[in-house]
């Protein structure tokens, strides 16, 4: 998943990221209510962990801003208001999820996995097909045909994200965007290695699914794009 954490305590926030990065998943941080409100609304994550508190913009005022522009994105609010009127309000403001300071990671993870799930389930299903190939979203199981195919992490990212966007063409940039930290700085042909990797996985003796515009990005799709 890419994750968003905006949260202005520099320690909290790392904390979280790593944990995070450590168990698969992509993170970005943002230090205050109005940056972490532009980045959301780039529309790359799966999942944002809001802060109650913040500089620039509150919480609750960044989720209800949020929900006008996109109703679907799972949001996670985390505070040291524990009170139920505090809880209400969140869920108010439009977050899925309200979780008291202090947490335990294990929990804050469960949380997220459980609204991305939820998120899955709102769009238009769980399995994303493109010819034999299937991805099942919620149990991360891919597979072509028969074949079970074991993916890692960013692999997984990749796929989902070209599946999401089938016989359209994705550029590298916006495969950048996707799957790696929004101030990743790539070294190299970066994304052009883990797509050879990826081709060679979903390709084994079978037919070409992922295709390369030389300049301009890919395409998956069961017909060849005209070039």
């Amino acid at each position: 998943m890419r994750l968003l954490i905006i949260e202005d305590d520099e320690r909290a926030a790392a904390y979280l990221a790593r944990g995070l990065s450590e168990s698969g998943h992509v993170v970005d941080v943002a230090g205050d209510g109005a940056l972490g409100l532009a980045m959301a609304r780039e529309g790359i994550y799966d999942v944002l962990i809001v802060d109650r508190l913040l500089p620039a913009m509150d919480g609750l005022e960044l989720v209800r801003t949020l929900r006008r522009d996109d109703p679907r994105i799972g949001v996670l609010m985390l505070s040291a208001m524990a009170g139920t009127a505090d809880r209400v309000a969140g869920m108010h403001a439009g977050c899925d999820d309200y979780l008291v300071k202090p947490y335990a990671f294990v929990e804050v993870l469960a949380r997220i996995e459980s609204l991305a799930r939820r998120g899955d389930r709102s769009r238009e299903g769980h399995v994303l097909q493109v010819g034999d190939l299937q991805l099942d979203v919620l149990a991360r199981q891919l597979r072509r045909g028969d074949r079970l195919i074991a993916l890692q992490p960013r692999e997984y990212l990749l796929l989902e994200y070209l599946m999401r966007h089938a016989d359209q063409v994705v550029t590298r940039t916006m495969l950048l965007e996707a799957v790696w930290d929004y101030d990743f700085d790539p070294q190299g042909s970066v994304v052009d290695m883990h797509v050879y990797r990826l081709r060679r996985k979903i390709e084994q003796d079978a037919s070409p699914l992922l295709h390369t515009l030389p300049g301009v990005g890919y395409v998956l799709s069961t017909t060849p794009p005209v070039t």
